[in-house]
C-alpha cells in the first residue's frame, strides 16, 4: 500500500448528490484503513490545484471522489506533478457518467470502489494530450478517456449548461436532443500521424483511449486503453433524421458498421477547419479548434481491483 493518501472530493459531482454522500464515504474509506487527508473542491479547476499541490508536497496517492470531470481534473495536476510515475490514482465515481470507469472495469457503485482503495493491483494507462484555443490563446490538457471535436462537444456544451437532475445517459439524451436543431456538419482537415492529410465534412470525430463516453455510449468498442493508439472514429456527414436513425446503435458498439463512421488509428492527431468548432476531453468542454492531440503511453497508474 502507498503512503498516506489525499482524497479530492468534488461535492458539486452528480447534482450536488456527492455532497450529501461524502460523509457516508468518508466513513467507508475509514473503514477500509486507509491513511488519507481529504480536501473538497470548491469550483471548476480547484480539483487539478489540489492535486498538484498534493504531489508537490509528497503525496503518492491520489484519491478522486467525483464524476468523470472530477477525475479527469486530479489525473490532470496529477500528470503535471515532475515525477508522475511515482504517483497512483484511485477513483470513486459519484458522478452522472462513470465512463472512465466503464472503460477501465474498476467499481462503478461507490461501495465498492471504496472497498478498492486498499488494493495492491495496479494498471498502467496511456493518457491523451490535447492542444487546444480558448479566447485566443493556446492551452494544453491531459485527458484519460476520450476527446471529440464538433457535435459530441456541442452536445456537452448544451448538457453543461442544464442542472443534471439524473444520472447516467439523460442530461447526454437531453443535450443532444437540444443540439440536434441548430448543429451544422464542419467541413475539417485532419491528419493522422504521418499520413497524408484528409479533408471531409463530418459531424464529430473522437479520440477514443477508452471504449465509452456520453454515460455508456460505447463509441469505440476496440479502444484499448494501452496499446499506445488512440481509435479514432469519424462520423461523417449525416443529416439529422439519419442520425437519430443510426444513433441507438452506438450504445452497442454497432455503429462501426455504418458505411458513414470509419475508424483509423493511430498516436498523433491534427484537426482544423476555416469553420469553428468546440472541443471536449473526458466530457469536459474545454474551448475550440485548431486541435492536436498526442498519446502519452504508460503514463499514469490506477488502482484496480485484484482479479
Amino acid at each position: 500500500m502507498d503512503a498516506r493518501a489525499t482524497v479530492i472530493v468534488n461535492p458539486a459531482a452528480g447534482a450536488n448528490r456527492t455532497h450529501r454522500m461524502w460523509p457516508v464515504i468518508k466513513r467507508l474509506i475509514e473503514g477500509t484503513g486507509l491513511s488519507f487527508d481529504s480536501r473538497l473542491t470548491e469550483g471548476k479547476g480547484h480539483a487539478i490545484e489540489l492535486a498538484r499541490r498534493a504531489v508537490k508536497d509528497g503525496c503518492r496517492y491520489l484519491v478522486a471522489v467525483g464524476g468523470d470531470g472530477t477525475v479527469h481534473e486530479v489525473a490532470n495536476g496529477l500528470l503535471e506533478a515532475p515525477v508522475p510515475e511515482e504517483t497512483v490514482l484511485g477513483i470513486v465515481c459519484t458522478g452522472t457518467g462513470s465512463d472512465l470507469s466503464r472503460s477501465v472495469g474498476t467499481p462503478r457503485d461507490y461501495k465498492r470502489a471504496c472497498s478498492v482503495l486498499t488494493s495492491t493491483a495496479r494498471r498502467t494507462l496511456d493518457t491523451g494530450l490535447l492542444e487546444y484555443h480558448k479566447e485566443g490563446r493556446s492551452f494544453r490538457r491531459y485527458f484519460l478517456n476520450a476527446a471529440g471535436i464538433g457535435f459530441d462537444a456541442a452536445v456537452v456544451e448544451a448538457t453543461e449548461r442544464m442542472p443534471k437532475y439524473f444520472g447516467g445517459t439523460i442530461p447526454y439524451l437531453t443535450g443532444l436532443a437540444r443540439s440536434l436543431l441548430s448543429y451544422r456538419n464542419k467541413v475539417v482537415d485532419f491528419r493522422i500521424d504521418g499520413r497524408a492529410p484528409e479533408r471531409a465534412k463530418i459531424l464529430s470525430m473522437v479520440m477514443a483511449n477508452g471504449g465509452y463516453f456520453g454515460g455508456g455510449m460505447f463509441v469505440a468498442p476496440e479502444a484499448r486503453l494501452d496499446d499506445g493508439l488512440f481509435d479514432v472514429v469519424i462520423v461523417g456527414d449525416f443529416g439529422k433524421l439519419e442520425l437519430v436513425k443510426v444513433f441507438p446503435r452506438v450504445y452497442k458498439g454497432t455503429h462501426l458498421g455504418y458505411p458513414k463512421v470509419r475508424l483509423e488509428r493511430g498516436s498523433r492527431v491534427s484537426i482544423e477547419s476555416s469553420q469553428r468548432f468546440l472541443v471536449h476531453a473526458d466530457g469536459e468542454l474545454l474551448g475550440e479548434g485548431p486541435v492536436n492531440l498526442s498519446i502519452l503511453p504508460q503514463a499514469i497508474r490506477l488502482v484496480v481491483p485484484h482479479e
